[in-house]
């Protein structure tokens, strides 16, 4: 068999498919922790048998918006492959095919978003350089842009004046500097904070975790927890080191009604795992932005959760994929321990 086929045990386990390895060790180790067989799929190079059934087991996408960054600019064709294939085969995947094209798409997460009855931000589509300076003349500056297939801030970046995107939206055609992977970049207004941090809404489940404040004094602006993504062309408050990137909101809870309405939504749309951002403004507005549904934590907020005696985020992932194992695959003995690729 090619060394480029994807591994199997022989009894069920969970398969992770993932495009970055340095994404997955805490979910891994949490995994061994509980002792529950589990199988990395990276892509790309992988080969799938179309005649052959997949293994046993539960399928967990950690597929990302940003793969093409990475490796392959192909990387989420070879993702839905994979995803097609086990749907077909009735195998239980956790963030399925229909999440999957959520997370690559900042269009049909603001369509979810807005027939939801969420407040988010006014949005349009541009496909190519002067579709993008024509689409700005119809927002007040600032505004922002971004890449439709985001992640990590792809293409986010302020702009304070139409004449300032003009000189630079040759960057966003194909071959430029800021080219998005799929040539459609979106402007967006500027919602600006009441105070300098947005909020990131953390699910298990479908159910509420924790809520994250992201410092964004310095200019940043999404939110990426392992590191911080900036906005380039915003500046930098002087004291930006004195406030912490990211701590936890411990007065949003459950009962928060912006939580309830979040996790109805996960519900509609069979999302089970994600971290979704939001704005608070001084006239009131929550205004709801982006749906992660490949979602990272970041080491010092989990350590938090951890030295208060709470479940971190990872042990709490481990657990719901391990029940979901136990519901979908026969109840035979599950090995402990891991198969890596």
């Amino acid at each position: 068999m090619s060394s480029h086929a994807l591994p199997a045990t022989g009894d069920p386990a969970v398969y992770i498919i993932h495009d970055n390895p340095e994404w997955i060790a805490p979910f891994t180790e949490a995994l061994d922790r509980l002792g529950v067989a589990h199988v990395e799929w990276l892509l790309p190079e992988t080969l799938i048998d179309l005649s052959a059934e997949p293994p046993a087991g539960v399928f967990w996408s950690r597929l990302s918006a940003s793969a093409h960054t990475r490796t392959d600019p192909h990387v989420k064709e070879y993702g839905r492959a994979v995803l097609d294939w086990l749907a077909a085969a009735g195998r239980r995947v956790i963030n399925g095919r229909g999440v999957y094209e959520l997370e690559v798409s900042k269009i049909r997460q603001h369509r979810e978003l807005s027939g939801h009855g969420f407040d988010a931000p006014r949005t349009a589509a541009a496909f190519g350089p002067q579709a993008l300076v024509e689409a700005a003349a119809g927002f007040t500056p600032p505004f922002i842009t971004k890449h439709n297939q985001g992640g990590k801030g792809l293409g986010v970046r302020r702009f304070d004046s139409h004449a300032e995107l003009e000189a630079v939206a040759a960057e966003f055609a194909p071959g430029g500097a800021n080219a998005p992977i799929d040539g459609i970049t979106l402007i967006q207004e500027y919602v600006q904070p009441a105070q300098p941090f947005v909020t990131r809404a953390e699910f298990i489940g479908g159910r509420f975790h924790y809520a994250v404040r992201v410092d964004v004094s310095g200019g940043s602006f999404e939110l990426c927890p392992p590191d911080a993504c900036t906005i380039p062309g915003a500046g930098a408050a002087a004291d930006v080191e004195a406030t912490p990137q990211f701590a936890l909101r411990e007065e949003i809870t459950a009962a928060t009604p912006l939580i309830g309405r979040l996790e109805s939504l996960l519900a509609d749309l069979g999302i089970e795992i994600a971290g979704i951002e939001f704005i608070e403004t001084a006239d009131g507005r929550q205004v709801v932005y982006d749906i992660n549904t490949n979602t990272n934590y970041n080491p010092s907020v989990e350590s938090a959760e951890q030295s208060s005696g709470r479940q971190s985020a990872a042990d709490r992932i481990a657990e719901y994929v391990s029940d979901t194992l136990a519901e979908a695959a026969p109840k035979s003995a599950f090995p402990a321990g891991s198969a890596a690729r």
